[in-house]
């Protein structure tokens, strides 16, 4: 396989303020690599320099002949007024792309990406299919390297499945920045992790994350039996130091000397080694109610649509309910129902007397940018009251991972994932006897995320969370509700239960779909609806179904030929054919529908 581009000792800083020092790696045609790390590690901006949107202060990034690169960066934003349609086109011409292959190139992506109707605006879009559309845009570009930053935080689940789908079929090689470790297991080949506890400042392992997390486990061992054996002999150097040298030997000089490197080395292994994580504790009550709060019949109706319909739910104490669905289902919606912002449509929610409840809001609108960190963390001086206890803001703030430094800063300039240690801090000051998480895990790192899981599987209280990081429904849910946003809701004990159920559901929608277009019908001749021409069309349309199906499935098959799955070239051919075999197939179901509809 041919490498698409090395980065080679790239080093970047924002002032004093270091964010990564000689730093290589490279990607070739197939890899797919996923990159971690803490927050504010420098990831996002890496993956900038290599875009070539931002100057790298030492290094060399090498980018292969004729390679064409694409970057989705975190946010994604479009010109007002513009549809979809417009955007796309406004992307392609910006490609090398010939004009003649332009109009396929753009339906072939519309598909692919599952956008149906290519008039709506683009900024009308919800922050889920905006992603889409960012994706789409570069895709349209037919790109050999894909540079996506974070493309999962406004994504649901079936949005997650679909990318996940998307990279591990691409006949282009992909560099993803995700804190997602379903995601990551799923997609990678590869793995990174930017972090200066490592020797080079960044970890690179072939294989997924599970892969990456056996192969870290066992440097990070092999590098503490290394600081415990390097304090020992310091230790013993120290020792010999301050007894001096019996004598002004090259000899004593030499081991003076090497003491000192010595010394050095352990400092500098010392301060690689020493990490933060952020301390998490949500106050729960002692409450003992067996029912905090009871929803029963509870229905409702938003611009003529039905979310949920008769939805019963009890929460209790150690009760932690996971609520997963499209976006638009009625997550959001359910939680505020919850909270008490909401009425439903009909039905009745009963809350325990004088309940606490504690609000995580998705959005983090309440966070003034424009006022201090400092202020942000305590609103009502230089301390806060958690737990009975008087807590200083320098060391408040040292526990969501703030230096004094820092404390100055407008809110408006922390990254996401400080914005949401900062909504964290806040909502911990309260005693909570319900706790309701809307999308928690977003721009938080995965070292922080694990800190979030074990505090709330320590927390008491009942707990509604909604979340599209797979693993942490997975971890801290004790149930799982799945909302269709059609009216319906079913409740299941975990959330593979619930794939598996959405799984097989599609399953038998499509057969239902294949034996109704292939079962025997006795149609009148329409002598006088369709013509001779359209008669003999619809008598062998399905034949030319069975056919084009037979030709999908064979160009498919092709993708996954261990020959042309090496074959970079192969592989781009036979997907650009199987592309176009797909909507062949659609075609002909679409001609064959509009001619049975002449029959009615």
């Amino acid at each position: 396989m041919g490498v698409l581009f090395n980065a080679s000792s790239i080093s970047k800083s924002f002032g004093a303020r270091l964010l990564f020092e000689n730093i290589s790696f490279g990607l070739s045609d197939g890899d797919r690599l996923g990159l971690i790390g803490p927050n504010g590690s420098g990831k996002s901006t890496l993956m900038q320099i290599l875009a070539g949107k931002e100057t790298a202060d030492d290094g060399v990034c090498s980018l292969r002949k004729l390679t064409r690169l694409a970057h989705v960066p975190q946010e994604s934003t479009f010109t007002p007024g513009l549809s979809i349609r417009e955007v796309l086109e406004q992307a392609i011409a910006d490609s090398p792309i010939p004009e003649d292959e332009r109009d396929t190139r753009l339906h072939l992506t519309l598909g692919r990406t599952g956008f149906i109707d290519a008039e709506v605006e683009a900024q009308s879009l919800s922050g889920g299919w905006k992603k889409r559309l960012a994706i789409a845009a570069e895709l349209v570009k037919t790109p050999d390297v894909l540079l996506l930053d974070e493309p999962t935080n406004h994504l649901d689940l079936e949005g997650i499945r679909w990318l996940e789908e998307l990279l591990q079929s691409a006949p282009f090689a992909c560099m993803v920045i995700s804190h997602d470790r379903y995601f990551l297991e799923n997609v990678v080949t590869h793995m990174a992790e930017i972090n200066r506890t490592y020797p080079d400042g960044l970890f690179y392992v072939k294989g997924n994350y599970s892969e990456f997390l056996e192969k870290k486990d066992a440097f990070l061992t092999a590098q503490a039996k290394q600081q415990e054996a390097l304090q020992t002999v310091v230790k013993r150097e120290i020792e010999w130091l301050r007894r001096g040298a019996k004598a002004r030997t090259g000899k004593s000089r030499a081991r003076t000397n090497s003491a000192l490197e010595l010394i050095g080395d352990l400092k500098d292994l010392n301060a690689r080694t020493r990490t933060s994580t952020a301390a998490f504790d949500f106050t729960a009550t002692d409450r003992k109610t067996k029912r905090l709060l009871t929803a029963e019949n509870l229905s409702v109706e938003m611009g003529g649509r039905q979310l949920f319909k008769n939805l019963n739910v009890v929460l209790g104490p150690g009760m932690r309910l996971g609520l997963v669905g499209a976006n638009g289902s009625g997550k959001t919606t359910l939680l505020r129902l919850f909270e008490g912002s909401l009425q439903p449509t009909s039905g009745t929610i009963e809350r325990a007397n004088v309940l606490r409840t504690v609000y995580f809001e998705q959005a983090r609108t309440f966070l003034d940018p424009k006022i201090s960190l400092r202020q942000a963390l305590c609103p009502d001086g230089d301390s806060v009251v958690y737990q009975e206890r008087t807590i200083h803001v320098n060391s408040w703030a040292r526990r969501f991972l703030f230096d004094e430094d820092s404390l100055q800063l407008p809110v408006g300039n922390l990254s996401g994932g400080e914005r949401a240690r900062v909504h964290i801090a806040q909502l911990m000051l309260q005693q909570a006897d319900l706790l309701l998480l809307d999308e928690p895990t977003n721009d938080l790192d995965i070292s922080t995320l694990e800190v979030l899981e074990d505090t709330l599987l320590e927390f008491a209280g009942a707990m509604v969370l909604v979340t599209h990081d797979r693993y942490l429904l997975d971890r801290v849910s004790t149930t799982v509700m799945g909302l269709d946003g059609l009216g319906g809701a079913q409740q299941f004990a975990d959330y593979s239960q619930w794939e598996q159920a959405q799984a097989d559901a599609l399953a038998a929608s499509k057969a239902a779909v294949k034996e109704a277009a292939y079962v025997e019908r006795e149609v009148v001749k329409p002598k006088k609806k369709l013509s001779y021409k359209e008669q003999r069309e619809f008598e062998g349309m399905e034949a030319a179904i069975l056919s084009a199906e037979t030709e999908l499935e064979r160009l498919q098959a092709l993708m996954h030929d261990p020959v042309v799955a090496v074959d970079a070239v192969k592989l781009h051919e036979a997907y650009e054919k199987s592309q176009v075999a797909q909507l062949a197939v659609e075609s002909l179901y679409a001609r064959w529908a509009e001619l049975e509809g002449k029959l009615v």
